[in-house]
């Protein structure tokens, strides 16, 4: 057992987030509270914090919501999402400043999702901080890769929100020669799915659907009792929700909603100028659903993102726990 720690790829990995677990709280709108993130990195792996969340969300200012979360933690590190597709200069502008706050406050770690990671990489490598860049297949990962990234997250077909479209050991066998730490997304929701993924060679697991059911995470009681409840087969896609297949419980709502993009967002999405109106189009009607679905006063908005892991999540328990406990079965 004690070997999985021993092995290269995750030791770059620990060294590239200072941290001790090779296990990363996933960024999640809107449920990455910091109080999750803080316990995570307390128990020894990493919390990511997501910037639309922090802010929009839990209403902190993102200088103050970065200090709060290093106070609960205890001064572990911790690590950013960036989302860069750059759909307007107004967003360019908010994500150049929040990457430019988090590494004045010692941030050293950041995820980065969709776009071209360069100028990101850039500044972080400037300040001694790692960058790894999500990818669902080996084509995003080259590119992601030539912008000089420090490591991958690799999104299977498990993964809840945005998933990819590969099985697991197929993703990895697909970036295995990029030479950097690939980090296992999807499909990890007990110690058996973690030791599996190591197994495979990835350097570290990021879980998102797990960490949404513990104590720390401000979802509402009903959405993690789903979680809890739900087999693999009651996560589904849906389209209307981004514009692209997202993961999420089936719930009525969902069903109410439907699962495939209509025509005229069809068309519109296909297109090369129209693309990006689509997208803000169903980015503005995501942000509300899932932000109604995160207050316990609209029980019918129940747009639930989530995993296939949900088939080994069996209880609600402090997020720490679970880091600990992928720890130790590490180390047994």
């Amino acid at each position: 057992m004690a070997s999985r720690l021993q092995n290269a790829a995750v030791q770059r990995f620990l060294t590239h987030a200072g941290v001790e677990t090779p296990v990363i709280c996933g960024p999640m709108y809107p449920c990455s509270n910091p109080e999750l993130v803080a316990a995570v990195s307390a128990a020894g792996g990493l919390g990511i914090v997501q910037p639309i969340s922090l802010t929009y969300v839990h209403g902190h200012d993102f200088r103050e919501g970065l200090r709060l979360i290093r106070r609960l933690s205890g001064g572990k590190p911790i690590g950013m999402n960036a989302l860069i597709e750059a759909s307007s200069e107004i967003y360019k502008r908010r994500m150049e400043q929040w990457i430019d706050i988090a590494l004045e406050e010692g941030v050293r770690f950041f995820v980065t999702s969709l776009g071209n990671p360069r100028w990101i990489v850039e500044k972080a490598h400037a300040m001694g901080a790692a960058v790894y860049h999500d990818a669902t297949e080996r084509r995003f990962a080259e590119k992601a890769m030539a912008a000089g990234v420090d490591g991958l997250i690799a999104v299977n077909k498990r993964a809840g929100g945005h998933l990819g479209g590969l099985a697991m050991t197929e993703l990895f066998v697909q970036l295995l020669d990029l030479g950097v730490p690939v980090i296992c997304a999807g499909g990890i929701g007990d110690e058996n799915d973690f030791l599996r993924a190591l197994d495979i060679g990835y350097a570290g697991a990021q879980l998102g659907t797990r960490f949404i059911a513990t104590n720390e995470c401000e979802a509402p009681q009903a959405y993690k009792d789903a979680i809890v409840r739900a087999a693999a087969d009651d996560v589904v896609t849906t389209e209307r929700l981004s514009g692209v297949p997202v993961a999420v419980l089936n719930t009525e709502s969902v069903k109410r909603l439907g699962q495939k993009a209509g025509r005229v967002a069809r068309w519109m999405l296909s297109g090369r100028r129209t693309k990006h109106w689509m997208r803000t189009i169903y980015g503005i009607r995501s942000i509300m659903a899932l932000k109604r679905g995160l207050h316990r006063d609209a029980p019918d908005k129940d747009f639930w993102q989530a995993g296939k892991s949900v088939a080994s999540i069996s209880s609600i328990e402090p997020a720490g726990d679970i880091v600990r406990r992928f720890a130790l079965t590490l180390s047994a």
